[in-house]
Order: structure tokens, then C-alpha cells, then sequence
């Protein structure tokens, strides 16, 4: 598994915190962060955001202290992606913000390239 000097994506302050949160009440354990995409959702692509294993082919990074992994071919979307946590009444969960996206759904969890 290659390990990448540069991050692929930023995670802001409270994204980190909820990380964290998550990771000490013992989700993930024995696996690292996956961020990625796959094929769905009302624009095309869905992000992904799950605690996996490493495969093979994966390139790792850490981020803030987070074990993070990344397919290669997915890093072409994400790069430069900024992943928050909101915790408001209107909105609870991580959100995207994509400069990659040429459209994204109302929801903030699909675009399109």
C-alpha cells in the first residue's frame, strides 16, 4: 500500500471531532477510514465515508491523526474535496464540498464530473 505525502481531502475541525468520537466508541476498529465513490444517487455518484479494511491496490494517507485510505482511481474526484460535520437542527451528518463536482443533488451526498 503506498502512503501519499499530500491528502487528498481536507477535513475541517468538527469532522475530525466526530471522527474521533466515532473512533472511540470503538467503531472501525482494526480498519482505517475509507473515502471514496461509487456509482448512484440522484447526480451519479455517491460519496462514501465508512471505516474498511485496506485493500491491495489502496493508497493511505493520515490526516489529524485519522488512518485514512483511498482508491487510486477515486482520488481524481476527491481531490481537494473539504469534508465537514454539521450538527444542526436542519442538517446532521458530514457534508461535501467538491471543487471537482460540476453538479451536486440537493442533498449534498451525489454529483456529477
Amino acid at each position: 500500500m503506498e502512503l501519499l505525502q499530500q491528502t487528498p481531502v481536507i477535513f475541517t475541525p468538527g469532522a475530525i471531532a466526530e471522527i474521533e468520537r466515532l473512533v472511540a466508541e470503538g467503531k472501525g476498529e482494526g480498519k482505517k477510514l475509507r473515502v471514496g465513490v461509487k456509482g448512484g444517487g440522484c447526480s451519479g455518484m455517491t460519496y462514501v465515508l465508512d471505516f474498511d479494511v485496506p485493500q491491495a491496490n489502496d493508497i493511505a494517507f493520515t490526516l489529524s491523526g485519522i488512518d485514512c485510505i483511498i482508491d487510486p482511481a477515486h482520488e481524481m474526484y476527491l481531490f481537494g474535496m473539504e469534508i465537514d460535520w454539521q450538527n444542526g437542527l436542519n442538517n446532521r451528518g458530514f457534508t461535501f464540498k467538491n471543487p471537482n463536482a460540476s453538479s451536486t443533488c440537493g442533498c449534498g451526498t451525489s454529483f456529477a464530473v
